[in-house]
C-alpha cells in the first residue's frame, strides 16, 4: 500500500496572501517524508501550500529574530485557523517562548505536527506532547551534546528525530567534515532504530552552499538517514530524488531476490541480511509510490 496523501483543491485568502492548494500534489506520510521545508512564519509569509517539499514546517523558532516572534506566532496561528495544514517548529521546552508557542498553535485545526527545537531529554518531549491534542506527532531536533547523549530516551518519547547540525556544531566545536559528523549521525540512526522510529532527518544545506547539495544528501543517505531539513524549496527536487530508491536500485533489489530464490543458488550465512536489505528497499519504493 502506498502511504501518500493528497492536498485538497482550493484557494483561500489570508490577508494579502493568496494560498493555492493543488489537487495533483501528492505527498508521503510524515513518517516517510524526505524533505522538510522550514519556512519562517513571519506576517505575510509566502503562499505556504505552494511547495515541492514533502512537509511544510512554519518556523517560529530560529527562522525569526526574537523581536519578530510574537507577530510571527500570531500570523501562523491565524493561518492554521483557515488556510490549510502545516507543521510548526517551536522553541525549546521550558522557555517562555515555548509556552507562548504552544498556547498559540496547539489546538489550531491546521496543525499537522510539531518540531521541537533543542530537545535534550525525554521530559522535553513528553511535556510538549502533554500540551498537544492526542496523537499529534512530534519531531525532536537534537542540537547539542546533551541532546546527543540523551538520544535513545528522546527517540523513545517522540515520533521522529531530526539532526540540528548547525547548533550541534556550535555547541561542540565540531567541523562540518562528514567524517567528524559520522558519529552523531550514526548515534541518531541507531537510537531511532532501537526505539522503532523511522530513520532520522538530517540537517539542511545552506542556500549559499547549494553546490554542496548533492554531496550533502548523498552523505545523509549513506548514514542511513531518509529525510533532510530544507531552507529552500528549490532544493527539494534534488533531495527527494536522491533519498528515494532509484530505478537501478529497485532493479538490483529485484534481481537479488530472484537470485536468492533460484533453485541452484548457494545459500550461506549472508543470504538473510542480503534478502532483508533488498526487501526493505522495495518496501520503501512501494510506500513512496515508485517502481
Amino acid at each position: 500500500m502506498c502511504a501518500i496523501w493528497c492536498v485538497a483543491p482550493g484557494v483561500s485568502m489570508i490577508g494579502t496572501v493568496t494560498v493555492f492548494s493543488r489537487a495533483d500534489t501528492c505527498r508521503p506520510h510524515w513518517s516517510l517524508a524526505r524533505t522538510w521545508l522550514l519556512r519562517p512564519g513571519r506576517p505575510g509569509f509566502d503562499a505556504a501550500s505552494a511547495h515541492v517539499s514533502d512537509v511544510l514546517v512554519l518556523d517560529i523558532e530560529d527562522g525569526l529574530p526574537d523581536t519578530e516572534k510574537p507577530a510571527g506566532r500570531r500570523a501562523v496561528a491565524e493561518w492554521l485557523d483557515g488556510a490549510g495544514s502545516a507543521w510548526v517548529r517551536i522553541n525549546s521546552a521550558g522557555s517562555a517562548e515555548w509556552e507562548a508557542d504552544l498556547e498559540a498553535v496547539a489546538h489550531r485545526p491546521g496543525l499537522s505536527g510539531v518540531m521541537l527545537a533543542k530537545a535534550e531529554s525525554a521530559h522535553d518531549v513528553v511535556s510538549t506532547v502533554q500540551r498537544l491534542p492526542a496523537g499529534t506527532p512530534v519531531v525532536a531536533l537534537v542540537e547539542s551534546a546533551l541532546g546527543m547523549e540523551s538520544a535513545l530516551e528522546i527517540a523513545r518519547s517522540c515520533s521522529r528525530i531530526a539532526f540540528g547540525v548547525g547548533d550541534f556544531r556550535r555547541d561542540t566545536g565540531m567541523s562540518a567534515d562528514p567524517v567528524v559528523l559520522a558519529y552523531p549521525r550514526a548515534r541518531l540512526l541507531i537510537a531511532s532504530k532501537a526505539a522503532g522510529l523511522p530513520a532520522p532527518i538530517d540537517g539542511p544545506t545552506l542556500r549559499a552552499q547549494v553546490g554542496q547539495l548533492r554531496r550533502d544528501t548523498e552523505i545523509a543517505k549513506a548514514a542511513g538517514m531518509t529525510g533532510r531539513l530544507c531552507l529552500d524549496d528549490d532544493h527539494a527536487e534534488t533531495v527527494n530524488a536522491l533519498l528515494s530508491p532509484s530505478p537501478d536500485e529497485i532493479d538490483e533489489a529485484r534481481l537479488t531476490l530472484a537470485r536468492l530464490d533460484a533453485p541452484m543458488n548457494v545459500y550461506d550465512g549472508s543470504a538473510g541480511p542480503t534478502r532483508a536489505r533488498a526487501q526493505a528497499l522495495l518496501d520503501r519504493a512501494a510506500e513512496l509510490g515508485l517502481g
